[in-house]
């Protein structure tokens, strides 16, 4: 059963360091009943709740079951709860507020969009003492890892929290630090902080510990991924023994157990799972790959995206540069997009995040760290430009999408070399990524014309078009009514999409052969010197292997080469393929009909500063 979100009710914050913060709650929707154990039970807890489940548990439950109600929580709270529109507790809310209410420390895993912000936030405020009044230090610490986690936490507190009077700032760095130690000493009941400016207040005396009842570390593995593992370990040190610890990650590698023992007393142990899609159904998040060779990936996204249509998309890259470089390209497609990554001034990256918020921008092209914590309302599509080093990346940025219920897709490019990595990902995850074709010049086409018709249909239903109808009857003296009907429709076409070029990317098949797998690797392997025979690797279709005699041990990078064949050549760099860099040597494809044309011309250049040779790779059998 769903509710009315809280996303609904935010209002735009006027200042990142005002304590009275109004906004979006973080995983507040996707509200379902799931039957509560007994809160009684053994120490450790395992709750391995899905969603599925849980709503069949709701559909089974009696009229007596009064939601959030029967979680026992201040009336206050419970008044917040109903005006924001939320009925009922999701699973990871139903079995962490009951321990948490009760005092225990708690180690729980939940995905992304499943409710854990409420789950532990509800439970804190339960427990703020009513003599707040002054500067005793705040009664309960979250650790979250990145700005915009703080802000958003912050938030869904504030509001949670508005009945009583919960004070809560959110503790960053980037922001002035003037304006946070003045409602430091002003006094503060929950601060929301990233590890290290926690730790800059802490040795300032701004931030004092010896009131705090619970410290909360919420997206625990992003922290330990981000370097923060010592900061942590600082601060738990310095906080008061008797506290309550409360621990969530979406994944839970064996460092966070380590942490889990040393700080966590007796903990109750909680895992929810996503909702698994009914026997025959689809499953929330639909998640497919492309195999595209490197030098066609921006062209390939774009042609997704096209096709796609998301309303609002993250796409995830591995450098600050390829951020950049990615989001001049798409906005020279005609999207709306805008940059997010560490090099960024605090002051830039809220306005980003601005323009996401009111709608300016339906694109964000991110880092991982930079983007890590963030969450904005009707997320449609995650892009991975790369695949992600880890499945527990993967999980992370794909659990941005398919939230509350409503459906999401998860895009990955992949290099013919990173299908290997994709394999790993499907078997750690247990979920299939499908391999799709990207998408060709015709799919464009037919999916531009049909929105091209789709636009027209809806200004036919609900534009007033009386005032162009003299237009019309003035054509219909000289022209058939159909010709003039094409003409428009051309004009409207054109004005809405910006031209793709008439190539189609080359359809690479996915290099699935490990180490044993390679051809000739067994005995008959070696002639009588003992030499392995060498076999050609394969090449794209219609595409030729050079071989450049310079490589990283020389500096040279795909777009040294890229750069030397287009300024030396008439090809453009969507017509050259793959390219591997060795310590010594580089390959690098071309178009077959023109291998010959790029060796004469690159003999007669350099390349960082030194001329190299070139040659068709040769394919000794």
């Amino acid at each position: 059963m769903n509710s009315t979100t809280g996303s609904d009710h935010a209002t735009e914050l006027a200042d990142a360091g005002n304590p009275d913060q109004v906004g979006n709650p973080d995983d507040a929707g996707n509200l379902a009943e799931v039957r509560n154990p007994d809160p009684g039970q053994a120490a450790v807890v395992t709750a391995d709740v899905t969603a599925d489940q849980a709503a069949v548990a709701a559909a089974e439950a009696t009229t007596d079951v009064v939601g959030f109600a029967e979680l026992a929580l201040r009336p206050a709270l419970l008044r917040s709860l109903a005006a924001l529109g939320y009925e009922e507790p999701t699973p990871i809310q139903r079995e962490a507020v009951p321990p948490l209410l009760a005092g225990r420390d708690l180690l729980g895993q939940a995905a992304t969009g499943t409710g854990k912000t409420a789950a532990f936030a509800l439970p804190l405020l339960h427990r703020l003492t009513d003599d707040r009044d002054g500067n005793n230090g705040p009664q309960a610490l979250v650790l979250v890892p990145t700005r915009e986690l703080a802000v958003q936490v912050s938030e869904a507190i504030h509001r949670y929290g508005r009945d009583l009077g919960a004070r809560v700032l959110p503790v960053y760095g980037g922001a002035p630090i003037g304006r946070q130690v003045r409602a430091l000493v002003q006094g503060i009941d929950v601060v929301v902080a990233t590890p290290g400016r926690a730790l800059d207040h802490m040795g300032r005396g701004t931030l004092r510990l010896d009131n705090l009842h619970t410290v909360v570390l919420d997206e625990a593995d992003e922290m330990l991924d981000m370097g923060f593992a010592e900061d942590i370990e600082a601060i738990l040190e310095q906080a008061p023994p008797g506290r309550q610890t409360v621990l969530f990650s979406a994944t839970l590698p064996p460092r966070m157990n380590e942490i889990a023992r040393r700080h966590l007393r007796d903990p109750v142990r909680i895992q929810i799972g996503r909702a698994a899609p009914e026997p025959g159904a689809a499953p929330l998040v639909r998640q497919v790959s492309y195999v595209v060779p490197r030098a066609y990936k921006t062209a390939a996204l774009g042609r997704i995206l096209d096709v796609e249509a998301p309303r609002s998309a993250i796409v995830f890259c591995r450098t600050r540069e390829e951020v950049d470089q990615l989001a001049d390209s798409l906005n020279g497609r005609g999207y709306r997009a805008e940059s997010l990554h560490g090099g960024m001034s605090q002051e830039q990256r809220e306005r980003v995040m601005e323009r996401l918020r009111t709608g300016t921008a339906d694109l964000l092209v991110a880092t991982d760290v930079a983007a890590r914590g963030l969450d904005f309302e009707q997320l449609t599509h995650v892009v991975n430009y790369s695949v992600p080093s880890a499945p527990d990346s993967y999980v992370h940025r794909i659990g941005r999408v398919g939230r509350a219920g409503r459906e999401g897709v998860a895009i990955t490019l992949a290099e013919p070399r990173e299908h290997r990595m994709l394999k790993t990902i499907e078997r750690v995850t247990r979920q299939r990524i499908a391999v799709e074709k990207v998408p060709t010049v015709a799919d464009l086409h037919a999916r531009r014309l049909e929105m091209t018709r789709a636009a027209l249909q809806e200004s036919l239903l609900e534009d007033d078009l009386e005032r162009f109808r003299v237009v019309v009857e003035t054509l219909t003296d000289e022209f058939d009514p159909m010709e003039i009907a094409l003409a428009a429709v051309k004009l409207a076409h054109d004005a809405s999409h910006v031209p793709d070029g008439d190539d189609d990317i080359p359809d690479l098949p996915p290099t699935t052969g490990g180490r044993g797998e390679r051809a000739g690797r067994d005995n008959a392997g070696r002639d009588n010197a003992g030499r392995r025979d060498r076999r050609p690797r394969p090449t794209s279709g219609g595409m030729a292997r050079l071989f450049v005699g310079a490589g990283r041990g020389a500096g040279v990078r795909p777009q040294d080469l890229v750069g030397a064949i287009t300024g030396e050549t008439q090809l453009s760099g969507r017509d050259i393929g793959a390219i591997e860099i060795a310590q010594r040597f580089s390959l690098v494809e071309v178009p077959d009909g023109a291998a010959d044309e790029v060796i004469a011309s690159l003999r007669g250049t350099t390349i960082k500063g030194r001329r190299v040779a070139i040659r068709r790779e040769r394919q000794e059998m």
